[in-house]
């Protein structure tokens, strides 16, 4: 059996081809249809560096991938691979397998994006609605950098702090306001913000700042599941890379920490192929 599996967020998506003992990584823009035309999306696929006639099955978790958005996803990919199986569910339900597996557990994605759920072990239960960037994504690269723009430009930073924003990123007030109000994908210009954060994150403000933003994302999201005896696990690059000031964040909430993935790719993989295993004993 051929698989071709898939995590795609709203930044850049991660493929794995896995044919017996061989396998190829790739990467693309990410997918996202609710924000992207099927036009884009079918670009995407198109240059997908796999033959139309060699996948047996194709799993696609990605963001967005929700009824009836999940739809078009599901008839493009046939429209790429007509002979394959094909399975699309959302990137939180790719988040929950490779974070928990068969077990019961609460599973977040830390991105550019935000999102958490309650797991039984095989299905999403409960979801607190992300909202996306301007409403929600607590927590998020989009959240974490407008947060940021938002308290350099109002002087809500040390004048030193400020002024190495300025220094180390080159933007004036003008090109924030350009790129955010005038320019395509403005949470992916916000999440682009976020390294600042961390060449200052031992600083003291900083430390505060972030511990902050994350109790935020635990107290509107985690805390409304009511099983705070539960472990609290994340995928992606933010929780990755501020994992102690999360795991100090949930200490402070109440929530005990578990395990934390850069890329849910690796466990989607180890899930698919250790139940598809199962099944064919």
């Amino acid at each position: 059996m051929t698989y071709l599996i898939a995590d795609s967020g709203s930044t850049k998506s991660s493929w794995v081809l896995v044919e017996k003992e061989k396998r190829q990584d790739f990467e693309t823009l990410g997918i996202n249809p609710i924000r992207d035309s099927e036009g884009e999306i079918e670009k995407e696929l198109m240059n997908l560096p796999v033959c139309p006639d060699a996948l047996d099955i194709i799993h696609f978790y990605g963001a967005g991938c929700i009824p009836p958005y999940s739809d078009v996803v599901r008839r493009l990919l046939a429209r790429r691979f007509p002979k394959a199986e094909i399975h699309v569910e959302s990137d939180l339900l790719g988040a929950a397998h490779a974070l928990c597996g068969k077990n019961e557990g609460i599973a977040c994605i830390l991105g550019t994006g935000s999102n958490s759920c309650l797991y039984d072990g095989q299905h999403i239960v409960e979801n607190v609605s992300p909202l996306g960037w301007i409403l929600g994504d607590e927590g998020s690269g989009a959240v974490l950098g407008r947060r940021l723009v938002g308290d350099v430009l109002k002087g809500q930073f040390s004048p030193a702090l400020c002024q190495a924003f300025a220094d180390e990123t080159g933007l004036t007030r003008t090109d924030i306001i350009s790129k955010v109000y005038k320019e395509p994908m403005p949470n992916r210009f916000l999440a682009s913000l976020v390294p600042f954060l961390n060449r200052h994150k031992e600083e003291a403000e900083i430390q505060e700042f972030l511990i902050n933003e994350f109790r935020s994302f635990f107290r509107r999201n985690v805390a409304a599941y009511k099983r705070s005896e539960l472990p609290v696990s994340f995928v992606g690059g933010v929780a990755h890379t501020y994992r102690n000031e999360l795991s100090e964040a949930a200490r402070l909430e109440g929530f005990t920490l578990g395990r934390i993935l850069q890329k849910p790719i690796e466990g989607i993989v180890d899930y698919i192929l250790n139940t598809t295993h199962h099944q064919t004993q």
